[in-house]
């Protein structure tokens, strides 16, 4: 702030050169602490007490699906089952915190799970040790989460396309169901190489050595869970049935009979625990934990998607991406494992009234509370029913629309879809490899499609615009040209509209003038650029004028730089077709036909 008086700088007063550096640094601070702590833009909300009330019980009643959830996911991590109350207790509050989306609920899931106890299980580790890596795993895939959150590429998970998710999703929905059908009879078997060998040896197992006790429990838990579910789906259905199942094991002396429980679950908090590990074994874990950390974000910010489309708020990948990777990195030293955000939970929270992210601070304050007091209620809880609550959550993740539409968009998108969702299946439980070939697959699909791009000539259609001749029926000229191409020019494509120009010319040999409008060229390289120098010379020997019409600044600036704008000539380059129409026919006159240009002409009505 400087004042003038007479000509002549003075300094402002002190006390305002004070205010100044205090509303800076306030405006500042202010800037960073919204990019950094997005809950600074909803925790003035909760003075609202509607709004207040609304989040405590939203967070209750997640907690309600949360706590029986995280045992069972857990339990498909290979995991006792308290690690996923360990996994569900600070990893919410700092995901709300740190994360973009008001509604979204973190904690363990059924994928990210199986993902954990694939990773792990080639390493051999008894139990204390996968423990200890199932916290590496999750740091390790925190530490990728932070660091493409901090460095704004969280677009990098776009790799991961829309076809890859669905077959990965279907696929693996099947897989953790299908692991779960031995818990239910009360069989253990030692798995296979591959799923169907697993589900072999459960077959031949099961009219031996299944445990009556348990295939009621685990049968019976099902049907409730059904049944709440169709009929009752207000009600807090997974709660009701973990109780009625606890007591009825309680009751019945279901353990003492041979039936599966829970257990002894230690009281108390997670304690801050740095995991012991093999340094070796990081290399392992390397590609696992890339994967857990793009696909946990992908699963995650495609729930805050659907639901931030309803409430209209405002979310950022790369935030998100932050939450996410804190939140992972929470897990790791809190004695959990890898996490990510819940759909079944999320549309809870969404359909409980959650306003804000304290919604999902309730729901872990209450694992925490449950983690002090409650955990001698959960002696009794049968290992079935939690293979039930599994079973029945992974169901809702197996849809067939989606092949369907994406069938009707792009078959190719199909394809890539089966061969992840077949490709999964056959190497689980390695679900890894699936999404592998499927990234591989979609990047080779893109590049199939972009060596042939839509080229066509065009001419004047009836509504006004350029359309493909050939395809629409209309006539064009002997000596005049205009070809449209649409795709980017790269090396390789740049041989297929070489060979595409050639020909068309090599149709029409009274030809004088050949446009290109290469409105659709968003990025060219060296080949491309090549390309074009090449085509201008071939050309100028054949006695064609050349003409490049509407290119993008982008495309502009690249000619410049190389020369090649000022060999090809300004009067040959134009931003709009009608001036270069316009220049042609003042230069030949009648010595050439552009009446397709100007006027619609089908090909039946010409002589």
């Amino acid at each position: 702030m400087v004042f003038i008086f007479a000509g002549k700088y003075h300094l402002p007063p002190s006390s305002l050169i004070i205010e100044d550096m205090k509303k800076f640094f306030r405006e500042t601070l202010c800037e960073a602490g919204h990019r950094f702590i997005p809950f600074l833009d909803w925790i003035g909300e909760l003075k609202k007490p509607a709004v207040l009330k609304a989040d405590i019980l939203a967070g209750i009643t997640v907690a309600l699906v949360l706590i029986p959830q995280a045992m069972a996911y857990a339990q498909l991590a290979g995991l006792p089952p308290h690690y996923g109350l360990y996994a569900s207790f600070l990893v919410p509050i700092v995901a709300a915190i740190f994360g973009s989306s008001r509604q979204l609920q973190n904690g363990p899931v059924a994928i990210i799970s199986l993902m954990t106890a694939a990773a792990l299980a080639p390493l051999g580790l008894n139990v204390e040790q996968t423990v200890m890596y199932a916290a590496l795993l999750a740091l390790m895939a925190g530490g990728i989460q932070l660091t493409l959150g901090f460095l704004r590429l969280g677009v990098m998970v776009d790799f991961l396309s829309h076809p890859v998710v669905i077959g990965f999703t279907n696929a693996a929905a099947l897989v953790i169901a299908s692991m779960q059908v031995g818990k239910l009879f009360g069989i253990v078997v030692t798995p296979g190489n591959h799923l169907h060998e697993t589900l072999w040896k459960l077959a031949i197992a099961i009219p031996k050595n299944t445990h009556m006790a348990t295939l009621f429990m685990g049968s019976g838990a099902l049907v409730l869970l059904i049944l709440l579910k169709r009929f009752f789906p207000k009600l807090p259905g997974i709660l009701i049935t973990v109780v009625i199942t606890t007591v009825v094991a309680w009751f019945t002396g279901y353990e003492k009979s041979g039936g599966a429980v829970v257990g002894h679950i230690p009281a108390g908090l997670p304690s801050f625990v740095w995991p012991e590990y093999n340094s070796e074994h990081v290399k392992d874990l390397m590609l696992p934990a890339g994967m857990i950390a793009f696909l946990s974000f992908v699963e995650a910010f495609s729930i805050a998607k659907a639901v931030a489309s309803k409430t209209r708020q405002r979310l950022s990948a790369d935030q998100e991406m932050v939450g996410k990777g804190l939140a992972n990195l929470v897990a790791g030293v809190f004695q959990g494992y890898s996490v990510s955000g819940s759909f079944s939970r999320t549309a809870v929270a969404f359909d409980a009234g959650a306003k804000t992210g304290f919604a999902a601070v309730v729901s872990g304050i209450v694992v925490g509370i449950t983690l002090l007091f409650l955990t001698p209620l959960m002696y009794h809880l049968p290992i079935a029913t939690l293979a039930a609550i599994i079973i029945i959550a992974v169901v809702g993740l197996f849809q067939i629309a989606p092949l369907v539409h994406s069938w009707k968009v792009n078959p190719h998108d199909t394809v890539v879809a089966l061969v992840v969702f077949n490709s999964t299946i056959y190497f689980a439980p390695h679900l890894e490899k699936g999404i592998y070939i499927g990234i591989a697959l979609s990047l080779a699909f893109y590049i199939y499609r972009t060596m042939r791009p839509h080229f066509a000539e065009v001419a004047m259609h009836e509504d006004g615009t350029y359309r493909d001749a050939n395809l629409f029926g209309m006539q064009t000229s002997e000596s005049l040209a205009l070809f449209r191409y649409d795709g980017d020019l790269y090396f390789v494509n740049a041989g297929y509209l070489e060979k595409r120009l050639v020909n068309a010319v090599a149709d029409k040999p009274q030809l004088l003038v050949a446009m290109l409008d290469i409105e659709a060229v968003e990025q060219i390289d060296t080949t491309g650029e090549e390309m074009l120098a090449h085509m201008s010379e071939w050309f100028k020997e054949a006695g064609i004028e050349f003409y490049i019409t509407r290119p993008k600044f982008k495309v502009v600036d690249v000619l410049k730089r190389t020369g090649l704008y000022e060999k090809i000539g300004q009067e040959h380059i134009y931003s709009r077709r009608q001036d270069a129409l316009e220049a042609i026919q003042q230069k030949y006159g009648d010595r050439i036909d552009i009446k397709h240009l100007q006027h619609y002409i089908p090909v039946e009505k010409t002589v």
